[in-house]
């Protein structure tokens, strides 16, 4: 999806093989991760859902983390969906929304992160993702904000997410 102008422009599938328009995310603060379950990454879940339900309380449903279990990386995503999402749950507690399992790189890249590569570079330039738990956040207006590698914790996005939330006032604003 060339002409894609924001992170709302897209429609991937949810763990059901359903669409989901991220339009349903406008004006909300999102937190994109590419997943996998056998990672050394993997106890990230814990963080991601620890951040999603502390901002949960805080500011109710406008901030979400949306998680895209991908096997691209050493084959550590090899689970169907559902066996997927029901080890995060059980291990983890996950309720923030996963994904159908994807790829981020390649020629059979989803169109999301087709597009989250050309917004946020990564180090040199390079528009690929380098490994699991790699972590692009978007703001209020479908415009990314920050792009951060597999070692970044979730809590250490804290001030981020935040900030993101905070500028709610001026995108009410300008409108």
């Amino acid at each position: 999806m060339s002409s894609a102008t924001s992170f709302y422009d897209f429609k991937p599938l949810n763990k059901r093989g359903t669409e989901v328009p991220l339009s349903d995310y406008k004006g909300k603060v999102v937190l994109v991760v590419n997943t996998a379950s056998k990672c050394g990454f993997t106890p990230q879940y814990k963080g991601l859902e620890e951040l999603y339900k502390k901002f949960k309380e805080t500011h109710g449903d406008d901030f979400v983390v949306l998680g895209f279990p991908c096997n691209q990386f050493g084959s550590q995503e090899p689970g169907s969906d559902e066996e997927i999402s029901t080890f995060c749950e059980l291990n983890f507690g996950v309720t923030f929304p996963l994904f159908q399992k994807i790829d981020v790189n390649g020629e059979t890249a989803a169109p999301v992160y087709t597009w989250l590569k050309t917004q946020k570079p990564g180090v040199m330039g390079l528009k690929r993702i380098k490994w699991n738990f790699e972590k692009f956040l978007i703001g209020r207006d479908g415009k990314v904000k920050g792009r951060w590698a597999s070692t970044t914790t979730p809590a250490s996005l804290e001030k981020y997410v935040l900030d993101e939330l905070e500028s709610k006032a001026e995108v009410e604003q300008k409108e």
